[in-house]
């Protein structure tokens, strides 16, 4: 394959002598090396205006440019994996210099920069943090299941009645995101978080002073309202900071730490409701919220790269975390410019519904909201099945969802480093099926034919089996009285459920990586509307036809629509191509429509 030499390093000292303003030490030694066929000399750029001396020496000596947080071999890998799936292409940074060139071996213009300088250990504290957070929407959810008897006692009203709570509060978790999911987008993260956290906290309050069945209800709308937004958010500082090889495991470890709510939930809302009444867990809830606010502000940078680029940028304001006042990181070099940035408005809160118009976004949320259903159903029922069946109090009842957490975090931890190593596999498939050499860089925003949705959806076959069997089996275990057989298969059904999350949270980052909030509002919107309804009827099903015919008929559903994943599997390139295309053209236009105007 025709191959580029690297210039030596005279380029550099060209660049910056350029850049500020001075003529070039008469220290050039003749260098002896062989250029390539229609090799063409760089020329330095003029100095941009506004730069100080550091920005100079770090454009200027780019090549050599070693971050404290980030090796050259991590920004060449960060190089390879920047990859926008789904949107049009930033403008062509590679230069071909001759017939032989591909798309593969490419030379550039000027030193690429990493795509984030923060090192891979920084990333995952930062993952840390925002899946602290958004733990707070499994949490809140869950840490009320055991407590639903003693509330309908407390309130006068019956159990079917205060589950309709759980359906509220999860019309809110699909919907509010949706708000917060365009704000994150538009005026960063750190703002949007401090929001969400600042109407959680309100509402936990309102929850702790409700003595009616009204106010539990409205208060447990607006606690919805301010947790569910966490894990778009969180989502979007992950699509900020992370390439597509990276981002595999660390959306495993945000979902595994995430779905600890799940575990812990119910436990804690068993103890506490058990001794102190279920009026205390929202002052637990409350009080946990107040520490995750105070780590965010204390700790957690801006990342929306409008605003923080790619780490270098300086940030000011509320985008800044309060430790930088005390320790300033090395990488803020550059300061932050005076473009106006975008505003939120109602269009941009109703834009990312447009991602449902494309056909491998609707089939992957479709069916994934699906499998999220029918998990919901087993979950929020689980206190009426277990509770009278097997005579438990609130403690034992929080004690029953164990299990269902532990396979929720096992299956997100897990799947992560599964999504890593199928992204590795088809990545070196690729390479050989079109002749690549490892060590040549995939610029994969022109190489539309990178199979993105096989590298996610490699393993998901055997995982919808599994969920369908264990589903179908769940019910008709229960009148067996023996206890274990139906935990042990709520455990495979959280497991595998929580797997289907994380591919689907994974592919939609993938195909808009830049807008990754947004559509994982969108993912959130269509999984909560559609297991609301399922959480709305699955009690009036069970009480008329049992359990055991319900949850069969669940999986059946399931197994009849999990042949979507295949129409994905050979249709999801050709639709992203289409996409690209059409997305392109109309950018173009645009670009035309503009120069008329002037």
């Amino acid at each position: 394959m025709f191959s580029i030499r690297r210039p030596p390093p005279i380029y550099d000292a060209t660049t910056l002598s350029s850049l500020v303003n001075q003529p070039m030490l008469e220290q050039q030694r003749s260098m002896s090396y062989s250029r390539p066929l229609n090799h063409r000399r760089q020329t330095a750029p003029a100095r941009p205006s506004g730069w100080n001396r550091q920005s100079v020496l770090l454009f200027a000596d780019f090549n050599r440019f070693e971050s404290p947080r980030g090796s050259r071999a991590q920004r060449r890998t960060e190089r390879e994996d920047d990859s926008d799936y789904g949107s049009p292409p930033d403008s062509p940074s590679y230069e071909q210099h001759s017939s032989t060139t591909s798309i593969y071996s490419l030379e550039k213009k000027l030193p690429e920069p990493p795509y984030h300088v923060f090192s891979l250990a920084k990333k995952k504290q930062m993952v840390y943090i925002v899946s602290l957070a958004g733990l707070f929407s499994p949490l809140s959810s869950n840490i009320y299941f055991p407590a639903l008897g003693q509330i309908s006692k407390d309130l006068n009203v019956s159990l079917s009645l205060v589950s309709l709570s759980i359906t509220v509060y999860m019309i809110v978790q699909g919907l509010a995101p949706s708000f917060w999911g365009p704000l994150s987008d538009t005026k960063g993260r750190r703002i949007t978080f401090i929001g969400t956290f600042i109407v959680y906290l309100a509402a936990n309050i309102g929850l702790a002073f409700s003595n009616n069945f009204v106010t539990l209800m409205v208060f447990r709308g607006i606690q919805a309202a301010g947790s569910a937004a966490t894990i778009s958010v969180g989502a979007g500082v992950i699509g900020d900071t992370t390439t597509a090889r990276e981002r595999g495991g660390l959306i495993g470890i945000f979902g595994g730490i995430r779905m600890m709510g799940q575990s812990v939930g119910p436990v804690f809302g068993g103890i506490i409701s058990n001794y102190l009444g279920f009026h205390a867990i929202f002052w637990f809830l409350f009080g946990l919220g107040a520490l995750t606010l105070l780590l965010i502000l204390l700790l957690l940078p801006e990342t929306l790269r409008s605003i923080a680029g790619n780490g270098t940028i300086k940030l000011t304001s509320i985008h800044r975390p309060l430790i930088y006042s005390f320790s300033p990181p090395p990488d803020e070099l550059l300061d932050r410019d005076d473009t106006p940035k975008k505003n939120i408005t109602i269009s941009s809160i109703v834009a990312p519904l447009k991602f449902l118009l494309e056909k491998d976004v609707f089939i992957t949320l479709f069916f994934g909201s699906i499998v999220y259903t029918v998990w919901s159903m087993v979950t929020s029922s689980t206190t009426a099945l277990f509770q009278g069946r097997f005579n438990l109090n609130d403690l034992q009842v929080g004690l029953v969802f164990l299990p269902n957490g532990a396979g929720c975090v096992a299956g997100s931890c897990l799947t992560g480093y599964l999504m890593d190593h199928d992204y590795k596999t088809v990545e070196r498939q690729y390479r050989q099926a079109k002749g690549i050499p490892a060590d040549t860089p995939l610029n994969k925003k022109e190489l539309v034919d990178f199979p993105i949705e096989k590298s996610r959806l490699r393993n998901i076959w055997w995982i919808i089996v599994i969920f369908v069997l264990t589903v179908a089996l769940y019910g008709f275990s229960l009148p067996l009285n023996i206890i274990t057989i139906p935990l042990v298969l709520q455990f495979f059904i959280a497991y595998t459920a929580t797997a289907v999350f994380s591919f689907n949270s994974a592919l939609v980052i993938d195909l808009y990586p830049g807008a990754s909030a947004s559509a994982t509002a969108v993912n959130n919107l269509i999984r909560c509307s559609v297991g609301a309804a399922g959480v709305a009827v699955v009690q009036l099903v069970i009480d008329a036809i049992g359990p055991g015919p319900t949850f069969a008929l669940f999986a059946g559903i399931t197994a009849v629509l999990s042949p979507l994943l295949v129409v994905e599997w050979f249709y999801g390139e050709g639709w992203r191509k289409e996409r690209k295309e059409r997305l392109r053209a109309k950018e173009e236009q645009k670009k035309a429509t503009d120069l008329e105007k002037k």
